[in-house]
């Protein structure tokens, strides 16, 4: 029998972006992305930065609490025989669901620069939707760059996602 080499362990670094590329790559970071820009959006009849922020950030971890709550309720184990326990499901739909949050982070660090007086509020509103806008250009990217496909397609796969972001988000913005 032949050896095999051990595998080095991964740095903590390595892990982080492992977690961030899979977390980014969730139908939940793109729920988090148009809803963030929606809230922004709407968030706009509000009287002060930090009132838009408080409104964005507690809206999104009511949206992520029931978006675990629902994955955990309705949890199976559909490749065995025994039943899944409640903390296994709580776990996965908390790792599922954490682009959901992610997705919430750059847009409310412009938030937050507004808030403290750092950018005006209106530079800091259209940033936050741009980042939107490029994140699900990113999430495009990355997707087509796990699933091997050439430079070119991963830029065609980037600016497909990007447009049609701009336009959900818009039909988001108009829904709500």
């Amino acid at each position: 029998m032949g050896e095999t080499a051990a595998q080095p362990t991964p740095s903590r670094g390595a892990r982080a972006l492992d977690f961030t590329i899979r977390a980014f790559s969730t139908e939940a970071t793109v729920y988090g992305i148009v809803l963030v820009s929606a809230l922004i959006a709407v968030g706009w009849k509000f009287d002060t930065d930090l009132e838009v922020l408080l409104f964005i950030v507690g809206t999104t971890l009511i949206f992520w609490i029931t978006h675990v709550y629902a994955r955990t309720a309705v949890a199976s184990n559909e490749h065995a025989d025994e039943p899944v326990s409640v903390g296994r499901a709580f776990r996965e739909a908390v790792r599922h669901s954490s682009g959901m949050l992610l997705a919430m982070l750059l847009p409310a660090v412009f938030l937050a620069l507004a808030a403290v007086g750092w950018l005006d509020e209106y530079v800091a509103y259209y940033i936050a939707l741009w980042v939107s806008i490029g994140m699900l250009a990113v999430i495009g990217y990355i997707v087509a760059w796990r699933n091997k496909r050439p430079w070119w397609r991963r830029i065609l796969s980037a600016l497909i996602t990007g447009v049609f972001g701009l336009i959900v988000v818009g039909l988001g913005i108009l829904a709500h």
